[in-house]
Protein backbone atom coordinates (compact mmCIF):
# COMPACT_ATOMS: atom_id res chain seq x y z
CA UNK A 1 0.00 0.00 0.00
CA UNK A 2 2.62 2.34 0.89
CA UNK A 3 4.50 1.87 -2.73
CA UNK A 4 1.31 3.85 -4.04
CA UNK A 5 2.84 6.91 -2.45
CA UNK A 6 6.06 6.30 -4.06
CA UNK A 7 6.93 9.17 -6.91
CA UNK A 8 6.88 7.03 -9.87
CA UNK A 9 3.42 6.52 -9.35
CA UNK A 10 2.45 10.32 -9.57
CA UNK A 11 3.83 10.93 -12.78
CA UNK A 12 1.26 12.10 -15.08
CA UNK A 13 0.68 9.73 -18.45
CA UNK A 14 1.03 11.97 -22.14
CA UNK A 15 -1.86 14.50 -22.55
CA UNK A 16 -2.32 14.97 -19.22
CA UNK A 17 -4.03 17.84 -18.60
CA UNK A 18 -2.63 20.02 -16.17
CA UNK A 19 -5.03 22.09 -14.80
CA UNK A 20 -6.42 19.36 -12.99
CA UNK A 21 -3.32 19.41 -10.74
CA UNK A 22 -4.53 22.96 -8.82
CA UNK A 23 -7.39 20.61 -7.05
CA UNK A 24 -5.15 18.58 -5.65
CA UNK A 25 -3.00 21.72 -4.19
CA UNK A 26 -5.98 23.48 -3.01
CA UNK A 27 -7.58 20.40 -1.12
CA UNK A 28 -4.17 20.26 1.27
CA UNK A 29 -3.54 24.16 1.63
CA UNK A 30 -7.41 24.80 2.15
CA UNK A 31 -7.23 22.61 5.43
CA UNK A 32 -4.05 23.56 6.86
CA UNK A 33 -5.06 27.54 6.27
CA UNK A 34 -7.42 26.73 9.50
CA UNK A 35 -4.45 28.07 11.21
CA UNK A 36 -5.49 31.04 10.52
CA UNK A 37 -8.34 31.21 11.80
CA UNK A 38 -7.04 30.37 15.84
CA UNK A 39 -8.30 33.96 16.88
CA UNK A 40 -11.73 32.86 16.59
CA UNK A 41 -11.09 30.98 19.67
CA UNK A 42 -8.42 32.82 21.44
CA UNK A 43 -10.19 34.02 24.14
CA UNK A 44 -12.28 30.84 25.25
CA UNK A 45 -8.70 29.08 25.30
CA UNK A 46 -7.51 32.51 27.34
CA UNK A 47 -10.16 32.21 29.79
CA UNK A 48 -10.09 28.18 30.11
CA UNK A 49 -6.31 27.86 30.76
CA UNK A 50 -6.37 30.83 32.93
CA UNK A 51 -3.35 32.20 31.17
CA UNK A 52 -2.27 35.43 28.94
CA UNK A 53 -2.59 36.39 25.62
CA UNK A 54 0.84 35.54 25.02
CA UNK A 55 0.75 32.09 26.67
CA UNK A 56 -2.17 31.11 24.07
CA UNK A 57 -0.19 33.19 21.59
CA UNK A 58 2.61 30.83 21.66
CA UNK A 59 0.35 28.54 20.12
CA UNK A 60 0.28 29.62 16.88
CA UNK A 61 4.09 31.00 17.31
CA UNK A 62 5.09 27.31 17.84
CA UNK A 63 2.80 26.41 14.84
CA UNK A 64 4.40 28.49 12.32
CA UNK A 65 8.15 28.02 13.62
CA UNK A 66 7.81 24.26 12.93
CA UNK A 67 6.38 25.29 9.33
CA UNK A 68 9.50 26.85 8.81
CA UNK A 69 11.65 24.41 10.32
CA UNK A 70 10.32 21.65 9.42
CA UNK A 71 9.77 23.07 5.25
CA UNK A 72 13.58 23.84 5.59
CA UNK A 73 14.78 20.12 6.72
CA UNK A 74 12.24 18.00 4.51
CA UNK A 75 12.32 20.54 1.21
CA UNK A 76 15.08 18.20 -0.14
CA UNK A 77 13.29 15.30 1.05
CA UNK A 78 9.76 16.51 -0.67
CA UNK A 79 11.88 17.26 -3.73
CA UNK A 80 13.23 13.81 -4.29
CA UNK A 81 9.85 11.70 -2.86
CA UNK A 82 7.50 13.79 -4.38
CA UNK A 83 4.16 15.03 -3.76
CA UNK A 84 2.26 12.40 -2.68
CA UNK A 85 4.21 10.88 -0.17
CA UNK A 86 4.68 14.24 1.78
CA UNK A 87 0.77 14.98 1.23
CA UNK A 88 0.41 11.94 2.96
CA UNK A 89 2.96 12.66 5.61
CA UNK A 90 1.43 16.16 6.26
CA UNK A 91 -1.64 14.61 6.75
CA UNK A 92 -0.73 12.33 9.14
CA UNK A 93 0.94 15.12 11.46
CA UNK A 94 -1.52 18.05 10.89
CA UNK A 95 -4.83 15.42 12.17
CA UNK A 96 -2.74 13.70 14.85
CA UNK A 97 -2.05 17.51 15.97
CA UNK A 98 -5.42 18.30 16.33
CA UNK A 99 -6.32 15.56 18.44
CA UNK A 100 -3.25 15.83 20.32
CA UNK A 101 -4.23 19.24 20.65
CA UNK A 102 -8.06 18.26 21.75
CA UNK A 103 -6.89 16.37 24.70
CA UNK A 104 -5.07 18.90 26.10
CA UNK A 105 -7.89 21.04 26.27
CA UNK A 106 -9.66 18.76 27.78
CA UNK A 107 -7.62 17.92 30.51
CA UNK A 108 -6.35 21.06 31.04
CA UNK A 109 -2.68 20.69 30.27
CA UNK A 110 -1.37 23.87 27.98
CA UNK A 111 1.69 21.77 27.52
CA UNK A 112 -0.36 19.13 25.21
CA UNK A 113 -1.83 22.34 22.90
CA UNK A 114 1.94 23.61 22.35
CA UNK A 115 3.09 19.95 21.86
CA UNK A 116 -0.09 19.11 19.72
CA UNK A 117 -1.09 21.90 17.73
CA UNK A 118 2.12 23.96 17.72
CA UNK A 119 4.98 21.21 17.33
CA UNK A 120 3.30 18.09 15.58
CA UNK A 121 0.29 20.32 13.72
CA UNK A 122 3.38 22.57 12.98
CA UNK A 123 5.41 19.97 11.03
CA UNK A 124 2.16 19.17 8.83
CA UNK A 125 1.99 22.84 7.80
CA UNK A 126 5.74 22.95 6.46
CA UNK A 127 5.46 19.34 4.59
CA UNK A 128 1.76 20.24 3.51
CA UNK A 129 2.73 24.00 2.52
CA UNK A 130 5.91 23.61 0.46
CA UNK A 131 4.65 20.40 -1.40
CA UNK A 132 2.15 21.32 -3.75
CA UNK A 133 3.98 24.76 -4.32
CA UNK A 134 7.17 23.18 -5.99
CA UNK A 135 4.70 20.99 -7.44
CA UNK A 136 2.69 23.49 -9.57
CA UNK A 137 6.25 25.48 -10.47
CA UNK A 138 6.73 22.44 -12.47
CA UNK A 139 3.65 22.02 -13.87
CA UNK A 140 3.32 25.97 -15.13
CA UNK A 141 6.84 27.39 -15.82
CA UNK A 142 5.23 29.86 -18.40
CA UNK A 143 3.46 31.04 -15.28
CA UNK A 144 5.19 30.71 -12.10
CA UNK A 145 3.22 33.37 -10.27
CA UNK A 146 -0.44 32.30 -11.41
CA UNK A 147 1.02 28.68 -10.03
CA UNK A 148 1.96 29.60 -6.50
CA UNK A 149 -1.04 32.20 -6.31
CA UNK A 150 -3.58 28.89 -7.18
CA UNK A 151 -1.70 26.60 -4.74
CA UNK A 152 -1.00 29.09 -2.00
CA UNK A 153 -4.45 31.11 -1.89
CA UNK A 154 -5.71 28.04 -0.73
CA UNK A 155 -3.67 28.84 2.78
CA UNK A 156 -4.56 32.28 2.81
CA UNK A 157 -8.58 31.26 2.38
CA UNK A 158 -8.37 28.24 4.43
CA UNK A 159 -9.93 30.45 7.98
CA UNK A 160 -12.43 32.00 5.02
CA UNK A 161 -14.14 28.39 5.63
CA UNK A 162 -12.93 27.49 9.06
CA UNK A 163 -13.44 30.71 10.76
CA UNK A 164 -17.83 31.07 10.71
CA UNK A 165 -17.84 26.88 10.32
CA UNK A 166 -15.70 27.10 14.07
CA UNK A 167 -18.17 29.74 14.87
CA UNK A 168 -21.29 27.50 14.30
CA UNK A 169 -19.43 24.62 15.92
CA UNK A 170 -18.89 25.91 19.09
CA UNK A 171 -21.88 27.28 19.22
CA UNK A 172 -23.63 23.71 18.66
CA UNK A 173 -21.28 22.56 21.61
CA UNK A 174 -21.42 24.71 24.04
CA UNK A 175 -25.86 26.07 24.05
CA UNK A 176 -24.47 28.74 26.50
CA UNK A 177 -22.03 30.61 24.25
CA UNK A 178 -23.83 32.88 21.89
CA UNK A 179 -21.24 35.07 19.43
CA UNK A 180 -23.61 37.77 18.72
CA UNK A 181 -22.75 38.80 22.41
CA UNK A 182 -20.09 40.59 23.08
CA UNK A 183 -17.99 39.07 25.78
CA UNK A 184 -19.46 35.61 25.48
CA UNK A 185 -17.07 32.88 25.17
CA UNK A 186 -17.57 29.01 24.38
CA UNK A 187 -16.25 26.55 27.12
CA UNK A 188 -13.16 24.60 26.80
CA UNK A 189 -14.91 21.76 26.25
CA UNK A 190 -16.56 22.91 22.92
CA UNK A 191 -13.41 24.06 21.78
CA UNK A 192 -12.00 20.24 22.08
CA UNK A 193 -14.77 19.03 20.07
CA UNK A 194 -14.03 21.55 17.58
CA UNK A 195 -10.50 20.22 17.36
CA UNK A 196 -11.45 17.05 16.97
CA UNK A 197 -14.05 17.38 13.98
CA UNK A 198 -11.58 19.24 12.06
CA UNK A 199 -9.06 16.09 12.99
CA UNK A 200 -11.84 14.49 10.67
CA UNK A 201 -13.02 16.79 8.03
CA UNK A 202 -9.09 17.27 7.59
CA UNK A 203 -8.15 13.82 7.16
CA UNK A 204 -10.83 13.10 4.44
CA UNK A 205 -9.85 16.32 2.24
CA UNK A 206 -6.07 15.83 2.42
CA UNK A 207 -6.45 12.21 1.71
CA UNK A 208 -8.33 13.32 -1.56
CA UNK A 209 -5.50 16.00 -2.50
CA UNK A 210 -2.21 13.39 -1.64
CA UNK A 211 -4.47 10.51 -3.73
CA UNK A 212 -5.17 12.51 -6.93
CA UNK A 213 -1.77 14.64 -7.48
CA UNK A 214 0.50 14.35 -10.42
CA UNK A 215 3.88 14.93 -11.36
CA UNK A 216 5.22 15.85 -14.36
CA UNK A 217 7.14 13.73 -16.84
CA UNK A 218 10.87 14.10 -17.31
CA UNK A 219 11.36 17.47 -19.86
CA UNK A 220 7.65 17.84 -20.02
CA UNK A 221 7.02 21.04 -21.18
CA UNK A 222 3.36 23.05 -21.89
CA UNK A 223 2.86 23.26 -25.64
CA UNK A 224 4.68 26.52 -27.18
CA UNK A 225 6.74 27.56 -24.30
CA UNK A 226 10.10 28.18 -24.48
CA UNK A 227 12.57 28.18 -21.69
CA UNK A 228 14.74 31.06 -24.15
CA UNK A 229 11.80 33.57 -23.72
CA UNK A 230 12.21 34.12 -19.33
CA UNK A 231 16.08 34.97 -20.18
CA UNK A 232 15.04 38.55 -21.86
CA UNK A 233 13.09 39.22 -17.77
CA UNK A 234 14.85 40.88 -15.49
CA UNK A 235 16.12 38.74 -12.72
CA UNK A 236 15.10 35.13 -14.66
CA UNK A 237 17.79 32.97 -15.28
CA UNK A 238 17.14 29.53 -17.25
CA UNK A 239 20.27 28.13 -14.79
CA UNK A 240 19.91 26.17 -11.78
CA UNK A 241 21.22 26.63 -8.83
CA UNK A 242 21.34 23.54 -5.78
CA UNK A 243 19.57 24.46 -2.23
CA UNK A 244 23.40 24.05 -1.17
CA UNK A 245 24.70 26.74 -3.34
CA UNK A 246 21.63 29.05 -2.84
CA UNK A 247 22.45 29.68 0.82
CA UNK A 248 25.42 30.73 0.07
CA UNK A 249 24.42 33.88 -2.12
CA UNK A 250 23.06 37.55 -0.93
CA UNK A 251 20.62 37.00 -2.40
CA UNK A 252 19.11 34.12 -0.45
CA UNK A 253 19.61 36.77 2.42
CA UNK A 254 17.76 39.53 1.08
CA UNK A 255 14.68 37.46 0.21
CA UNK A 256 14.80 36.41 4.00
CA UNK A 257 14.58 39.66 4.90
CA UNK A 258 12.32 40.75 2.83
CA UNK A 259 9.79 37.60 3.53
CA UNK A 260 10.38 38.30 7.18
CA UNK A 261 9.49 41.63 7.29
CA UNK A 262 6.12 41.49 4.86
CA UNK A 263 5.48 38.07 7.26
CA UNK A 264 6.02 40.00 10.44
CA UNK A 265 3.65 43.01 9.75
CA UNK A 266 0.81 40.42 8.61
CA UNK A 267 0.98 37.94 10.98
CA UNK A 268 0.57 40.81 13.82
CA UNK A 269 -2.58 41.56 12.46
CA UNK A 270 -3.78 37.88 11.75
CA UNK A 271 -3.19 36.50 15.12
CA UNK A 272 -5.20 38.95 17.11
CA UNK A 273 -7.72 40.07 14.14
CA UNK A 274 -10.98 39.24 16.37
CA UNK A 275 -9.94 40.82 19.56
CA UNK A 276 -8.23 43.56 17.64
CA UNK A 277 -11.70 45.17 15.66
CA UNK A 278 -13.63 44.24 19.14
CA UNK A 279 -10.66 46.73 21.19
CA UNK A 280 -10.74 49.05 18.68
CA UNK A 281 -13.93 50.65 19.25
CA UNK A 282 -15.71 50.91 21.80
CA UNK A 283 -18.38 52.97 23.77
CA UNK A 284 -17.90 55.54 26.47
CA UNK A 285 -18.51 52.75 28.83
CA UNK A 286 -16.11 51.03 27.76
CA UNK A 287 -18.26 48.19 26.15
CA UNK A 288 -16.92 46.99 22.44
CA UNK A 289 -19.42 48.28 19.50
CA UNK A 290 -18.22 45.03 17.72
CA UNK A 291 -20.20 41.59 18.52
CA UNK A 292 -18.65 38.58 18.94
CA UNK A 293 -19.96 36.94 15.51
CA UNK A 294 -19.20 40.24 13.87
CA UNK A 295 -15.34 40.00 14.77
CA UNK A 296 -15.71 36.42 13.53
CA UNK A 297 -17.35 38.00 10.36
CA UNK A 298 -13.82 40.16 10.18
CA UNK A 299 -11.98 36.94 10.31
CA UNK A 300 -13.40 36.06 7.54
CA UNK A 301 -13.08 38.95 5.46
CA UNK A 302 -9.31 39.10 6.36
CA UNK A 303 -9.20 35.73 5.01
CA UNK A 304 -10.87 36.64 1.69
CA UNK A 305 -8.56 39.89 1.16
CA UNK A 306 -5.26 37.20 2.47
CA UNK A 307 -6.44 34.45 -0.68
CA UNK A 308 -7.44 37.30 -3.19
CA UNK A 309 -4.44 38.93 -2.86
CA UNK A 310 -2.15 35.28 -3.30
CA UNK A 311 -4.32 34.94 -6.50
CA UNK A 312 -4.36 38.75 -7.90
CA UNK A 313 -1.41 40.09 -6.63
CA UNK A 314 1.04 36.71 -7.95
CA UNK A 315 -0.75 36.84 -11.49
CA UNK A 316 0.52 40.85 -11.72
CA UNK A 317 4.04 39.79 -10.83
CA UNK A 318 3.88 37.79 -13.79
CA UNK A 319 3.50 40.90 -15.69
CA UNK A 320 5.36 43.56 -13.88
CA UNK A 321 7.95 41.43 -12.03
CA UNK A 322 8.67 39.80 -8.77
CA UNK A 323 10.85 43.16 -7.50
CA UNK A 324 8.65 45.62 -8.53
CA UNK A 325 5.50 44.40 -6.74
CA UNK A 326 7.51 43.45 -3.44
CA UNK A 327 8.65 47.25 -3.93
CA UNK A 328 4.01 47.55 -3.75
CA UNK A 329 3.62 45.17 -0.89
CA UNK A 330 6.35 46.54 1.71
CA UNK A 331 6.03 50.72 0.15
CA UNK A 332 2.03 50.59 -0.23
CA UNK A 333 1.56 48.59 3.10
CA UNK A 334 4.17 50.97 4.83
CA UNK A 335 1.84 53.71 4.27
CA UNK A 336 -1.08 51.43 4.58
CA UNK A 337 0.02 50.47 8.85
CA UNK A 338 0.74 54.10 9.32
CA UNK A 339 -2.87 55.44 8.27
CA UNK A 340 -4.26 52.14 10.24
CA UNK A 341 -2.48 53.17 13.92
CA UNK A 342 -3.47 56.69 13.18
CA UNK A 343 -6.80 56.94 11.63
CA UNK A 344 -8.40 53.11 12.13
CA UNK A 345 -10.45 53.98 15.06
CA UNK A 346 -12.24 56.75 13.00
CA UNK A 347 -14.72 54.17 11.46
CA UNK A 348 -14.89 50.20 11.25
CA UNK A 349 -15.11 50.89 7.88
CA UNK A 350 -12.09 51.97 7.26
CA UNK A 351 -10.29 50.11 9.59
CA UNK A 352 -11.16 47.09 7.84
CA UNK A 353 -10.41 48.57 4.44
CA UNK A 354 -6.86 49.32 5.60
CA UNK A 355 -6.27 45.89 7.33
CA UNK A 356 -7.79 44.10 4.05
CA UNK A 357 -5.00 45.66 2.39
CA UNK A 358 -2.46 44.69 4.54
CA UNK A 359 -3.58 41.57 4.23
CA UNK A 360 -3.76 41.45 0.81
CA UNK A 361 0.05 42.15 0.59
CA UNK A 362 1.16 39.73 2.99
CA UNK A 363 -1.08 37.08 1.13
CA UNK A 364 0.61 37.81 -2.53
CA UNK A 365 3.99 38.29 -0.32
CA UNK A 366 3.92 34.69 0.29
CA UNK A 367 2.41 33.49 -3.09
CA UNK A 368 4.73 35.41 -5.15
CA UNK A 369 8.32 34.49 -2.82
CA UNK A 370 8.81 30.64 -4.90
CA UNK A 371 8.68 32.49 -8.12
CA UNK A 372 10.60 35.01 -7.22
CA UNK A 373 13.05 31.67 -5.71
CA UNK A 374 12.46 30.15 -9.21
CA UNK A 375 13.58 33.29 -11.55
CA UNK A 376 17.02 33.66 -9.56
CA UNK A 377 17.48 30.17 -8.94
CA UNK A 378 15.48 28.06 -11.31
CA UNK A 379 13.32 25.08 -10.88
CA UNK A 380 16.10 22.56 -10.24
CA UNK A 381 15.55 22.42 -6.35
CA UNK A 382 13.24 25.27 -5.96
CA UNK A 383 10.86 23.27 -3.66
CA UNK A 384 14.70 22.57 -1.21
CA UNK A 385 15.16 26.43 -0.87
CA UNK A 386 11.78 27.39 -0.92
CA UNK A 387 12.01 25.60 2.60
CA UNK A 388 15.24 26.83 3.55
CA UNK A 389 13.22 30.18 3.01
CA UNK A 390 10.38 29.32 5.49
CA UNK A 391 12.42 29.95 8.18
CA UNK A 392 11.79 33.70 8.09
CA UNK A 393 8.32 32.08 8.05
CA UNK A 394 9.18 30.74 11.72
CA UNK A 395 10.92 33.97 12.70
CA UNK A 396 8.39 36.15 12.03
CA UNK A 397 5.77 33.65 13.36
CA UNK A 398 7.34 34.59 16.65
CA UNK A 399 8.15 38.59 16.48
CA UNK A 400 4.92 39.35 14.96
CA UNK A 401 2.65 37.59 18.25
CA UNK A 402 5.50 38.90 20.12
CA UNK A 403 5.43 42.30 19.36
CA UNK A 404 1.57 42.69 19.23
CA UNK A 405 1.04 40.73 22.40
CA UNK A 406 4.02 42.25 24.48
CA UNK A 407 2.57 45.59 23.78
CA UNK A 408 -1.09 44.55 24.82
CA UNK A 409 -0.07 42.87 27.94
CA UNK A 410 1.85 46.21 29.05
CA UNK A 411 -1.07 48.14 28.22
CA UNK A 412 -3.96 46.25 30.20
CA UNK A 413 -6.19 42.93 30.63
CA UNK A 414 -7.72 41.83 27.69
CA UNK A 415 -11.21 42.91 26.96
CA UNK A 416 -10.56 46.44 28.55
CA UNK A 417 -7.95 47.37 25.61
CA UNK A 418 -8.68 50.47 23.16
CA UNK A 419 -7.11 51.79 20.00
CA UNK A 420 -4.60 53.38 21.91
CA UNK A 421 -3.46 50.17 23.01
CA UNK A 422 -2.63 49.12 19.68
CA UNK A 423 -0.44 51.99 18.43
CA UNK A 424 3.19 51.36 19.70
CA UNK A 425 2.64 48.15 18.18
CA UNK A 426 1.76 48.92 14.84
CA UNK A 427 4.28 51.88 14.37
CA UNK A 428 7.00 49.04 15.08
CA UNK A 429 5.04 47.30 12.12
CA UNK A 430 5.71 50.16 10.43
CA UNK A 431 9.70 50.49 10.76
CA UNK A 432 9.92 46.75 10.10
CA UNK A 433 8.66 47.28 6.59
CA UNK A 434 11.12 49.99 5.93
CA UNK A 435 13.85 47.14 6.55
CA UNK A 436 12.33 44.89 3.73
CA UNK A 437 11.85 47.32 1.49
CA UNK A 438 15.47 48.61 1.50
CA UNK A 439 16.39 44.77 1.63
CA UNK A 440 14.43 44.20 -1.73
CA UNK A 441 15.92 47.19 -3.36
CA UNK A 442 19.37 45.47 -3.00
CA UNK A 443 18.12 42.24 -5.12
CA UNK A 444 20.10 41.23 -8.26
CA UNK A 445 20.79 38.70 -10.29
CA UNK A 446 22.57 35.52 -9.09
CA UNK A 447 26.19 35.28 -9.77
CA UNK A 448 27.11 32.25 -12.67
CA UNK A 449 29.78 30.87 -10.29
CA UNK A 450 26.73 29.08 -8.36
CA UNK A 451 25.18 27.55 -11.17
CA UNK A 452 24.89 24.17 -11.46
CA UNK A 453 26.13 22.37 -15.06
CA UNK A 454 23.91 22.31 -17.74
CA UNK A 455 23.79 18.37 -17.30
CA UNK A 456 22.91 18.39 -13.50
CA UNK A 457 19.37 20.59 -14.50
CA UNK A 458 18.30 17.95 -16.03
CA UNK A 459 18.67 15.71 -13.87
CA UNK A 460 15.63 14.48 -11.15
CA UNK A 461 15.97 16.15 -7.54
CA UNK A 462 18.08 14.49 -5.40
Amino acid sequence: MLSLLDRQRTVAPPGFNRWLVPPAALAVHLCIGQVYATSVYKTALVQHFEVSQTAIGIVFSIAIVMLGLSAAVCGTWVDRSGPRKAMAASAACWVTGFLVGALGIATGQLWLLYLGYGVIGGIGLGIGYISPVSTLIKWFPDRPGLATGMAIMGFGGGALIASPLSTRLLSAYDPGYDSSVTGSAPAGSAVALLFVTFAVLHALFMAYGAATIRVPADGWRPDGFDPASLKQKALVTTASVSARNAIRTPQFYLLWIVLFCNVTAGIGILEQASPMIQDFFRDGGGVSTVSVAAAGGFVGLLSMANMAGRFVWSSTSDVIGRKPIYMVYLGVGLVTYLLLALFGQVGTALFVLFAAVILSFYGGGFATVPAYLRDLFGTFQVGAIHGRLLTAWSAAGVAGPLIVNGFLDAQGDPGTLTAEAYRPALLTMVAVLAVGFVANLLVRPVASRFHEPVTTSERSPR
